[in-house]
């Protein structure tokens, strides 16, 4: 009994234990969990109506787009603007693919197999026109070919053998291909939905027509806003606010963008490495007037432009190099010169100029052997007897070979960074032998005969050798660089004290307003990622830390000077502030304006108010007018115009973007030569409904909740 009664004196400090240990599972779940979400959200590249896209689904987007474009361009890497191209359209794919299924959903609009199967049937979409199976001589997609393929691929995976990769590469892209057909097809289907439900009449059309095609001659009376003084115009706090309650809509904005104000810093060579560089320049120089290896003196003077030992056209050189060629004499080597737009210094030797054919047509003949001296032996018998007369195709034949024309152009190997010795003698054959002509050549492994059978496009080729070296700055300089940029980086926390301090040290601070997340530089530089990252990540008045970006040659700093939230922009902010005070003020203007011109009825009333007096000629409806007078386009005007009679004055004082108007109406005629077709104007005016639908869409992803996060990871 004891014992129980001390368990008992011992409850309440049981209870609290247990409570906590009870708090701190609950706790501890409830902390995983929320790190689960965060860790979930970083991964999230964005999201669109609740659908979410990992960083993992986004590249597997991008990468499949990416390789259709290398398969379909025969390109082997993109640049990197080429890849944010693509990461731009894979994203706007991703946006309105989400919101236009979730739209057709709604209405019960799909597309099934039938659809499709009958689009392939009908071959006309011009997506499968860029597909492999398009028969040669109907230039129609042909569905047989496909069948056949999707037949072949699905044996040879289960067979497998060498041709499987090709294969595979064929088939992803045909993946690609239908899952954007059936993406388009439903597009095209809804925005047919929504184009059929703006309906065009014979009256609308007449009256669009009229709107195009009636001109009206009028004299005008202007007393534009710039007659009245600011000062006299000064808007009120309730003017501004009124106006601000009024032109809300204008100031909406559907992105969050940030304000910023940055020092980008460019480092560049120094003197003594331009001296130093200009030192080796005329050591090459001289080594190739004294008549030295071209081959050695390009390559130990480390050159961007390696020598190849062959004749190539001017398009095959940089373009500075490329317009000096012609002016100068063969044997001829150009002191050191400087390019601005590459940064370069440049020597020049002109070895040889020749015309030869741009385009080669052959055949050959591979000789194989035992060994070299057997291959040597019957290359040499095969030479012969095609010499004597011997039929080309036949020796060909007899040795497993079909002798097949095939053309050779200059583009194949004249941007080629290195070619060897063999492949030189080849194109050098190739390039010099005369149609029908007959070469053995021999390589260090066997024998080739060839025989050029045509030749065209004869142009100028040169054999050059180029000495091309970019002006960088050494180690030291960027290091003084950076030196001195740290030290104004961390003696400037503030955005004051970076703005007082930049002349001091060298630099200047620039300013971008509105900056988006969905842009892929800051100032347009590479490699600023982290940038983004940070200036999208902090809080206005921070400064961030040093960046090194650019092509390893730019130092930068940010400093986050506004964020502007997604909704309507604060009535204070500058741009907003400004578009109000003008039209506050042209507001108290017209005001005024109107005061001046109370009671006129003609235009020498106007004028003898003060009005200038023009003649405009030629007004329609649907074109605005532009006032010279008044410096500025007046669709306002262009409507009162339409309104009015022929012979009549304006009713009222015409408010217009620049100034106060009142007009006489001397004439009205349709344009010359316009001629009204009922049904022409309504099928215009059903296609201006299909734009409308177009437009509709982008009201749609407004309203989307569209959350783009490819600043973090892209």
């Amino acid at each position: 009994m004891a014992a129980i009664g001390k368990i008992r004196s011992w409850g309440p400090v049981l209870a609290t234990v247990i409570g906590l240990a009870l708090f701190a599972f609950i706790a501890e779940e409830m902390f995983r969990s929320c790190e689960a979400t965060s860790n979930e959200r970083r991964q999230q590249v964005g999201e669109v109506l609740g659908k979410k896209i990992s960083v993992q689904e986004f590249q597997s987007l991008v990468d499949e787009y990416q390789e259709v474009i290398k398969m379909t361009q025969g390109r082997d890497n993109l640049s990197e603007e080429e890849l944010n191209q693509v990461k731009d359209q894979v994203w706007q794919q991703f946006v309105s693919n989400t919101v236009i299924e979730a739209e057709a959903e709604k209405v019960g609009l799909t597309v099934t197999d039938e659809e499709l199967q009958n689009v392939l049937k009908t071959g006309s979409n011009p997506m499968l026109m860029q597909t492999p199976f398009v028969n040669r001589e109907t230039g129609r997609f042909d569905a047989t070919q496909l069948t056949k393929f999707l037949a072949d691929y699905k044996k040879m995976q289960s067979q497998g053998g060498q041709q499987l990769e090709q294969y595979q590469t064929i088939y992803n892209y045909w993946k690609f291909i239908e899952k954007m057909l059936r993406q388009n097809i439903l597009a095209g289907k809804y925005q047919s939905l929504l184009s059929q439900c703006l309906l065009s009449n014979p009256v609308s059309a007449k009256m669009a027509f009229d709107q195009r095609n009636e001109e009206s001659d009028i004299q005008l009376a202007v007393l534009p806003y710039s007659s009245i003084k600011d000062s006299e115009a000064e808007p009120t706090e309730a003017d501004l606010k009124a106006k601000y309650n009024e032109k809300k809509e204008q100031f909406r904005q559907y992105t969050e963008s940030r304000d910023i104000k940055y020092v980008d810093f460019q480092v560049l060579a120094s003197k003594s490495d331009r001296d130093a560089l200009m030192k080796t320049m005329k050591e090459a120089q001289q080594q190739l007037e004294n008549g030295q290896v071209p081959a050695e003196v390009v390559r130990k003077s480390q050159s961007q432009v390696p020598y190849m030992g062959l004749a190539v056209t001017r398009s095959a050189m940089p373009s500075d190099i490329a317009a000096k060629v012609d002016s100068m004499q063969v044997g001829q080597t150009t002191a050191p010169f400087e390019t601005a737009y590459d940064n370069t210094f440049n020597v020049v030797k002109l070895i040889a100029k020749s015309q030869e054919p741009d385009s080669v047509e052959y055949r050959q003949i591979q000789v194989v052997g035992a060994n070299i001296e057997e291959i040597h032996t019957r290359a040499d018998s095969i030479y012969n007897a095609l010499k004597a007369g011997a039929d080309f195709e036949a020796i060909a034949k007899k040795y497993g070979q079909t002798a097949d024309k095939q053309w050779m152009t200059s583009a194949m190997y004249e941007r080629s960074q290195a070619i060897d010795a063999d492949s030189k003698n080849y194109i050098a054959a190739l390039t010099t032998l005369q149609p029908n002509e007959l070469k053995n050549v021999a390589f260090a492994n066997g024998n080739i005969v060839l025989q050029v059978t045509a030749r065209k496009a004869m142009v100028t080729k040169y054999d050059v050798a180029i000495v091309k070296h970019t002006i960088d700055f050494s180690k030291q300089t960027y290091s003084e660089a950076y030196n001195k940029f740290s030290q104004y980086v961390s003696e400037n926390k503030t955005l004051e004290g970076l703005e007082k301090n930049a002349q001091k040290f060298g630099y200047r601070v620039q300013e971008r307003k509105d900056l988006y997340n969905s842009e892929h530089t800051v100032a347009g530089l590479r490699a600023t990622r982290e940038a983004m990252k940070w200036i999208f990540d902090s809080k206005a008045g921070e400064v961030s830390p040093l960046y090194e970006c650019g092509n390893n040659d730019h130092l930068m700093v940010v400093a986050l000077t506004a964020i502007h939230p997604e909704g309507y922009r604060d009535m204070k902010d500058e741009q907003v502030l400004n578009v109000l005070k003008t039209e506050a003020m042209n507001d108290k203007k017209f005001q005024k304006l109107s005061e001046k011109l109370a009671g006129v009825k003609s235009i020498a009333d106007a004028k003898a108010k003060g009005a200038t007096i023009d003649s405009v000629r030629q007004i329609t409806f649907s074109a605005p007018v532009f006032v010279q007078a008044a410096g500025s386009s007046e669709p306002a005007l262009s409507g009162a115009v339409a309104a009015v009679k022929a012979g009549q004055f304006s009713p009222a004082i015409v408010k217009g973007n620049g100034g106060a108007y009142l007009f006489q109406v001397i004439s009205k005629k349709l344009r010359e030569g316009a001629k009204f077709d009922e049904k022409q104007q309504m099928q215009q005016l059903k296609q201006q409904a299909t734009q409308a639908a177009g437009r509709f869409m982008y009201e749609l992803i407004t309203k989307a909740n569209v959350k783009d996060n490819r600043y973090l990871f892209f």
